[in-house]
């Protein structure tokens, strides 16, 4: 078995702060024997949209070389949830989730493909794509334990993209996600079980959760789901881990028992 780590944090303006919390609980989480330990969404950086360009980094940049030094130091499976990259067309950024195998080195880097532009009732108005350019790619690594499928936030509505996902034989499905407090109140838990159950598949879903600036509210609620549907682990308010192991027998009994991915017509 492979025990899952997905944090919780309330990332900031101060990217050094986010940065130390990240750390210290990715360090935690190791310490209590986890092998996989996945970050929110923008864990270094929730600050105000005028500073959005100056917090950007390339792929090569401080703080995905801190994350990959400490991958390798503590020998996990370390997605860094995502940051916001440099370098995209039209003078835009992408929303970038990079997964790093224990010996540091880069095992995938997704750039998130469904962008955030909607008007939730909750006083905001959500326009990522003003800011941010669209990935292209499907992504699957592979992790020491299976492949893992990359995804990010709003892609989680999205199911044809983790069906491509189940098709290059992904057995983790990442969401690392910074959910709006209007939608994740009624959406996030059955819309992670769905995925977990249409692809037989174990879910990990780091998150954001609580205040940021500019009265920015997010759900929370860091879970992991098992193949089965059912969510075996769920953080509390606050910053913090959400534990449970990848089980690679319950994974083979529920795609044996109910072979759903073989009977697939379409």
């Amino acid at each position: 078995m492979t025990l899952l780590a997905a944090v919780q944090m309330t990332s900031g303006a101060d990217k050094a702060q986010n940065l130390a919390t990240a750390t210290a609980l990715v360090r935690k989480a190791a310490r209590r024997g986890a092998q996989f330990v996945g970050l929110p969404e923008n864990f270094a950086w929730m600050g105000p949209e005028p500073e959005r360009d100056q917090n950007a980094e390339s792929l090569e940049g401080p703080t995905l070389s801190a994350l990959q030094s400490l991958a390798k130091e503590l020998s996990v499976t370390l997605l860094a949830g995502s940051i916001l990259e440099a370098g995209a067309p039209g003078g835009r950024l992408f929303n970038t989730s990079v997964l790093f195998g224990p010996d540091g080195a880069r095992l995938g880097a997704y750039r998130k493909m469904h962008l955030f532009d909607v008007e939730v009732g909750d006083g905001q108005t959500y326009r990522e794509s003003a800011a941010v350019a669209p990935g292209t790619e499907v992504v699957v690594a592979n992790a020491p334990f299976g492949k893992v499928g990359l995804s990010v936030c709003y892609d989680l509505r999205f199911p044809e993209l983790y069906r491509k996902h189940s098709e290059a034989g992904a057995v983790l499905l990442t969401v690392p996600a910074a959910f709006t407090l209007a939608t994740g109140k009624d959406h996030w838990e059955v819309l992670l079980r769905a995925r977990a159950i249409e692809n037989q598949a174990y879910v990990i879903a780091p998150a954001q959760q609580g205040r940021h600036p500019k009265d920015r509210m997010t759900w929370g609620h860091a879970m992991i789901v098992d193949p089965w549907g059912l969510v075996t682990a769920r953080a509390s308010e606050g910053e913090g881990l959400a534990m449970a192991e990848f089980d690679e027998a319950l994974l083979a009994k529920v795609r044996r028992n109910l072979p759903a991915l073989q009977h697939r017509k379409l």
